[in-house]
C-alpha cells in the first residue's frame, strides 16, 4: 500500500484511481489494476489485474456504532474472481468477496479491537464481525448471504478462540461448540494486524475462509507509528 495525495486522486460514478492504480465497475464486474512497489523488505515491482465477477451485489450496510460514524459495506459476500498478477505462481482463478469499511473518525478513536470472518457455505457465504468499543460497548454481528445476493441474520455460534499470530495478536472468531479453529495459511502479519485463511465448522460445515484480527489499542502506541511509515509509503507531487 501507497499513502498518495488529493492529485493523485481521480473518482468517477464507474471509477476509482490512487496514482498509477485503478477500480473500474463495468456493471458486471469490478476491474483492479495494481501497479505499486512492495514495501520492506521485499521491495519489488506489485503490478497485474485483478477481475472481481459477483454473483450478486448487496445493498447492506452494517452499522459499526451507534451514530453510525462507522459502516461496513459488502458489496458481493460472493463472488468469482481471477487473478493476474506479473509474477510466478501468482495466477488463478477461484471463490472470491468484496467488502469496504467507510468511517468519519479514526478507527482507533472508537474500537479497541475486533475481529472478522467471511467464510464460503454451501448456500453462499457467511460473516461475522465482532469489536470491542472504546466505551465499553461490543459489537457482535453474524449474516448470512445466498448467491443471489439476499441476506439474513443468523444466531452466531460461540467464540472460539485461535492461536495468537506470529505477532501475538490475539485472535478468536465463530465456530460450532466443542469445535478449534486452525489457521491454514497466513496472508499478512503486523504488530497490531493479522489476515490469514481460517478453517472454522459452521452448523456441521466445515469451511476455510479469511479471517482478520486487529488491535487498535497497539495501532495507538506512539512505537507503531514509525514502523507504519516504513511499511506504507509517502508518494507526494502525483501527475497524471
Amino acid at each position: 500500500m501507497t499513502d498518495r495525495g488529493r492529485p493523485a486522486l481521480r473518482q468517477a460514478e464507474s471509477s476509482f484511481t490512487v496514482g498509477p492504480s485503478s477500480l473500474t465497475w463495468d456493471g458486471k464486474r469490478l476491474a483492479i489494476e495494481i501497479d505499486e512497489i512492495g514495501a520492506p523488505p521485499l521491495v519489488s515491482r506489485v503490478r497485474g489485474r485483478i477481475l472481481l465477477t459477483p454473483k450478486a451485489v448487496s445493498p447492506v450496510e452494517v452499522a459499526l456504532t451507534g451514530d453510525d460514524a462507522h459502516i461496513w459495506r459488502p458489496f458481493a459476500p460472493v463472488a468469482d474472481i481471477d487473478v493476474a498478477l506479473e509474477a510466478k505462481g501468482w495466477q488463478w482463478s477461484g471463490h472470491g468477496y468484496f467488502d469496504a469499511n467507510f468511517g468519519t473518525r479514526a478507527l482507533e478513536a472508537d474500537f479497541d479491537t475486533w475481529t472478522w470472518g467471511r467464510y464460503p457455505t454451501s448456500h453462499g457465504a457467511t460473516c461475522f464481525y465482532d469489536a470491542r468499543r472504546r466505551d465499553g460497548s461490543t459489537l457482535a454481528t453474524a449474516l448470512s448471504f445466498d448467491s443471489a445476493g439476499n441476506v439474513s441474520e443468523v444466531d452466531a455460534p460461540p467464540q472460539a478462540r485461535m492461536a495468537r499470530s506470529l505477532w501475538a495478536v490475539a485472535r478468536e472468531t465463530r465456530a460450532d461448540p466443542g469445535y478449534r479453529p486452525k489457521q491454514v495459511m497466513p496472508m499478512l502479519d503486523a504488530p497490531f494486524y493479522a489476515r490469514a485463511m481460517v478453517r472454522t465448522q459452521l452448523d456441521g460445515e466445515e469451511t476455510v475462509g479469511v479471517h482478520e484480527a486487529l488491535d487498535l489499542r497497539r495501532f495507538r502506541s506512539n512505537l507503531l507509528m514509525p514502523m507504519i511509515a516504513v511499511r506504507v509509503p509517502r508518494r507526494r507531487n502525483w501527475r497524471f
